[in-house]
């Protein structure tokens, strides 16, 4: 039987398969951590708040399940706030639980209280607090389900302080700070009265469901659409499939969403947590020039992916293409560009449809093409690799690592110019083994989401590529893997700059202020926080280092790798604004 609130919405999480609660120690949320900790969930603390919601982001996207965290009042709120709306703009189902003030005491200037609602409100699907015990099931129960319905996002629940710890815990705390049964005079009987109601009400009152409960909407799905769309891509000579982050949302399932591309027969670009869907290397499977072919292709079905600026809102597409959108926002469907075919549905179950009606496509011709387009560029990149020389040249790098990691590895990438680097040359193994920020392009996501993928990808190669600027922000979380038994694998990128921002502002305006770093000693820094650190400045070591790394964190230990990078112009004037 619940003891306390914590123990109620403990019993509402399991119930719902979540198991892990990322957290930041605070006195206002410790019930839904021993709660959840009695019932077999996973309690993991973190060094940064941000960090809580990030690690339940890469949770959520590599298993399909509500992300989880739980955060303290106040400061431990507005610390989350940049992870939720990273995890808002990459359509991620989150519950973010934020501890608050006494119910009684609020707006009365007590420690940490602020307008928290006011704050959340924006960055996620639905904001409310708690005001009852009774409420407290029904309400995260809705909570969840408003995080995965529709277009999947962040939800965030505010629980007071006395509506989490054990009633008699609460009426001391009361009798204490008013009196109770001291009361003098009407006026203190009065307040008497009015505290004893409101503890009834709080602990006793029936449920009542909360005045700002989201109404859900019907959900517009176009089977007509799909019969169209087969249509279309049945008559095409060059269609062109491209894969975003939405088709695996909520996906417990990938090989079904994979197994349909493979009976379309189309060619396929996979973008953001898409990559990886049809393993490191398949025969429709295309990484480079995908603008090109977009402009060639005369049918395109874009799946989970809006016409932002990695579409080129919509401009570079080939005008007399058949344009196929399958996306769960009727927003997102029509932004920027105006498909001839729109389908409202979940973009996976939408592949897996049309395939039932188109399945056995075949475009040799067309499919060859492209191939030796991508191969072509693969063989240029070879050719700009230099793996001789003073420090390590990032495409060399790169090219060593992809050949280095295990098949299963997953990974992880948070930063700028080196990161973008790596996109070019390492393959993702298999579906939901990619975590990038997403749209909004959040640096600092690698300590969180590393931590995330390796607490539910036991035993596999976590590889989590930071930018040295990037690194900073979330370096502290070693200690977090160190005490909670897990062992990425971090490679930063080492070149003393913000490159991806330097690259341009020194050549426009003539200036690198801002973008100079030092080449920092981060590998001390994991070492210092119980980690392995390794130093990379001659490549002749790269191989050995790399396996080194990978000893270590297959004994438990996580490593951090300091690749100090030489100068490249791989990626000049690739910045996006």
């Amino acid at each position: 039987m619940p003891q306390h609130g914590g123990d109620i919405i403990a019993e509402v999480l399991a119930r719902h398969g979540v198991t892990h609660v990322f957290t930041l120690c605070g006195g206002h949320i410790s019930p839904i951590l021993t709660g959840a900790q009695a019932r077999g969930i996973r309690v993991v603390d973190v060094r940064d708040e941000a960090n809580t919601v990030f690690a339940a982001d890469a949770v959520a996207r590599m298993t399909g399940i509500v992300g989880v965290a739980a955060v303290t009042a106040g400061p431990g709120v507005t610390n989350t706030v940049t992870a939720v709306k990273n995890a808002q703009m990459a359509q991620t189902p989150l519950l973010i639980f934020g501890g608050a003030t006494a119910t009684l005491l609020k707006g009365r200037g007590a420690l940490q209280d602020i307008d928290q609602l006011a704050l959340m409100k924006p960055l996620v699907k639905w904001a409310t607090t708690v005001k009852t015990v009774p409420a407290l099931a029904s309400t995260v129960e809705r909570a969840l389900q408003v995080a995965t319905e529709g277009v999947p996002g962040p939800v965030f629940v505010e629980v007071p302080v006395d509506i989490l710890y054990p009633e008699s815990i609460v009426r001391e705390w009361y009798e204490k700070e008013a009196g109770l049964g001291k009361a003098k005079g009407i006026g203190g009987k009065a307040l008497e009265l009015y505290i004893r109601g409101h503890l009834y009400r709080q602990f006793r009152a029936p449920s009542m469901p909360p005045f700002d409960l989201p109404v859900k909407l019907p959900h517009l799905r176009g089977d007509t659409g799909i019969t169209r769309a087969a249509e279309a891509l049945k008559a095409a000579k060059k269609p062109v499939i491209v894969v975003g982050s939405q088709t695996l949302v909520t996906v417990k399932d990938p090989g079904r969403i994979a197994r349909a591309l493979g009976q379309l027969g189309a060619p396929v670009f996979l973008a953001g947590t898409a990559r990886g869907l049809l393993g490191r290397t398949h025969e429709l499977q295309l990484r480079h020039n995908r603008g090109a072919a977009l402009k060639e292709a005369d049918c395109i079905i874009v799946c989970g992916f809006p016409f932002d600026f990695r579409l080129g809102y919509g401009r570079g597409l080939n005008k007399q293409a058949t344009l196929i959108a399958a996306n769960l926002s009727t927003e997102e469907l029509k932004k920027n560009k105006r498909p001839d075919i729109a389908i409202e549905m979940h973009a996976g179950e939408f592949l897996v449809a049309l395939a039932a009606q188109a399945s056995g496509g075949a475009w040799p011709d067309w499919l060859a093409s492209l191939k030796a387009k991508e191969a072509a560029r693969d063989t240029e990149i070879v050719g700009k690799a230099v793996p001789q020389g003073e420090l390590i040249d990032p495409l060399h790098f790169f090219l060593r690592l992809e050949e280095a990691m295990a098949d299963d590895a997953v990974l992880v990438v948070d930063g700028g110019d080196f990161v973008a680097t790596a996109s070019y040359i390492v393959r993702p193994r298999a579906p939901l083994s990619w975590l990038d920020p997403g749209v909004f392009g959040t640096l600092g996501v690698g300590g969180g989401f590393s931590l995330g993928a390796s607490l539910v990808r036991p035993g596999r190669e976590v590889w989590l590529v930071w930018g040295d600027g990037s690194s900073a922000y979330t370096l502290a979380e070693f200690d977090t893997y160190v005490r909670h038994g897990v062992a990425p694998i971090a490679v930063i990128g080492n070149d003393a700059s913000w490159m991806q921002i330097a690259r341009e502002q020194v050549e426009i305006l003539g200036t690198s202020l801002g973008t100079d770093l030092r080449r920092t000693d981060y590998h001390k820094v994991a070492e210092g926080y119980g980690g392995v650190g390794l130093k990379l400045d001659d490549p002749a070591r790269v191989d050995s280092v790399l396996a080194e790394a990978k000893a270590i964190a297959k004994g438990g230990r996580p490593v951090c790798i300091n690749v100090h990078l030489r100068r490249t112009d791989f990626r000049k004037g690739s910045i996006s604004m």
